[in-house]
């Protein structure tokens, strides 16, 4: 079989005069890219590419979301949000299945032309490259330490072997990106990307059987206090803070910018309905999991950023080895996770800067250049911005929201094949409006953090109450980003 290079292949559209006829013009295309037939992309592997996309740094918000609003509530919507992702994954896939697009990017382009195609491909590079760039702020923190108002908080490495040169921030940031990124970012296929794939998931799935074996533990011992199943609504502001958990939710779905790429690479590109149901199944299982025994564990303590609960005494027999053992892993995981992001990243970059060139993947130059310059800016920025956090939240949410609800909606409400329904058009409504809403919820979370005096003891972080210091230390991996 064979695929059409993504990249390249522009929306077969055209008006004959007689209506609106979708003909994909493949054979007016300079490159095509065929698919080695001896070595199609798997089922399996497309499930393990799609969660591996979709759980990344927000699964470590998810205990506070539920904090905020309940377990009962919290748990139901995880589950609401999956639905939600799933319908719109939905549009994109039966929007395409006519032929007139074999990328999100063309989709959008064949719904609202090349302005529609650029919006999307820069809300793309603005999305996924904040994420990356948090992911690296991550791991320097997990692996160097981080100092925030003056508070130095040691890394693994400097526990281990105290503070050396080679300990530092910039040393471990580069290293890692010279012998660890710059490899697996030089991939051309998703499909190879499956075993790095399948072993980030399983540390996922590692991190939620150390927090579920730890609550179990401390609930024989009757060390856990009684949860709070549903949240306490004292006066209008507490009830408006319960909608500050949607967008962590919400947005910790994001996938959709690597859906095309792993369909067109499945041996059967008609089973990507059911990868796309298998993969939301385990992510829904492993984000109600880690949602509703992080929490337990934690209860009223949960930080915004549940990882930054695992550098004290966990009240349990080798603690301390336990926490060195949930940050290195989670370390590992967002190394494992990254290829699968930067692979979209690169993917839009290069659509965007240089959209008549031929594919990205027979150019090795230009797929040489494009690589290294991403992963220099992105370095970059995890070594001189570590602050970037607050900012990245703002363009973070709101471009996170476009990509997962309010394309896809518009897609349907645009409507250039005439094949959605009226039951489309009321939830492609409906998707809008709550994709404003948690834009909106997610801004003034923001603003309300910023306004908030330092000289409190509590603050409101993405509209969990936690202690300033933990705050502070809680400065990555929020959920707006994946």
């Amino acid at each position: 079989m064979t695929i059409v290079d993504i990249e390249n292949i522009q929306p077969g559209a055209r008006d004959t005069g007689h209506g609106h006829e979708s003909e994909p013009l493949l054979s007016d295309h300079p490159v095509i890219v065929r698919k080695e037939e001896d070595n199609p992309a798997s089922y399996v592997g497309g499930v393990f590419n799609l969660s591996c996309t979709i759980v990344g740094a927000g699964i470590m918000s998810l205990p506070a979301a539920v904090k905020e609003v309940g377990i009962i509530p919290g748990v139901l919507l995880i589950l609401v949000s999956g639905f939600l992702t799933k319908y719109s994954i939905d549009l994109l896939l039966r929007f395409s299945d006519d032929g007139r697009a074999y990328s999100y990017a063309q989709l959008m382009e064949d719904a609202f032309g090349r302005v529609g195609e650029m919006l999307y491909q820069i809300c793309v590079l603005v999305s996924v490259g904040g994420t990356i760039v948090v992911y690296l702020i991550i791991i320097a923190d997990v692996v160097s330490g981080s100092t925030s108002s003056g508070v130095h908080h040691s890394g693994l490495l400097e526990e281990w072997f105290g503070e050396q040169w080679w300990t530092g921030r910039i040393f471990v940031l580069i290293f890692l990106t010279a012998f660890v990124l710059i490899p697996t970012a030089w991939i051309k296929r998703m499909d190879s990307l499956k075993y790095t794939s399948a072993i980030a998931v399983g540390l996922a799935v590692f991190f939620i059987l150390i927090v579920i074996s730890i609550t179990v533990y401390k609930l024989a011992m009757g060390t856990i206090e009684e949860p709070a199943f549903f949240p306490t609504i004292d006066n209008l502001p507490s009830f408006l803070d319960l909608f500050t958990a949607v967008p962590v939710v919400v947005i910790a779905y994001q996938c959709h910018f690597n859906v095309h790429t792993i369909q067109n690479e499945l041996e059967d590109p008609t089973e990507m309905q059911g990868v796309v149901k298998s993969t939301l199944a385990v992510c829904g299982t492993v984000y109600i999991m880690t949602g509703l025994f992080g929490f337990l564990l934690f209860g009223d303590s949960t930080a915004s950023d549940v990882l930054s609960n695992f550098d004290s005494n966990l009240g349990v027999p080798y603690s301390s080895l336990i926490n060195a053992v949930v940050r290195l892993s989670y370390a590992a995981h967002i190394l494992l996770v990254f290829p699968v992001v930067f692979y979209a990243l690169r993917l839009n970059f290069d659509g965007l800067v240089f959209r008549s060139a031929i594919p990205l993947a027979s150019d090795n130059r230009r797929f040489a250049s494009t690589t290294l310059g991403l992963l220099l800016v992105i370095l970059l920025g995890a070594i001189c911005v570590p602050s970037i956090w607050v900012a990245f939240q703002f363009t973070g949410a709101t471009s996170g929201a476009l990509i997962c609800f309010i394309f896809p909606a518009s897609i349907a409400l645009r409507d250039r094949p005439k094949i959605a329904t009226k039951r489309d058009e009321i939830l492609s409504w409906g998707l809008i409006s709550l994709a404003l809403f948690a834009n909106m919820v997610a801004i003034y979370s923001n603003v309300d953090i910023e306004s908030s005096s330092e000289s409190d003891s509590c603050v409101d972080f993405n509209g969990v109450k936690v202690p300033l210091l933990a705050q502070k230390r809680a400065s990555f991996g929020s959920s707006i980003f994946n």
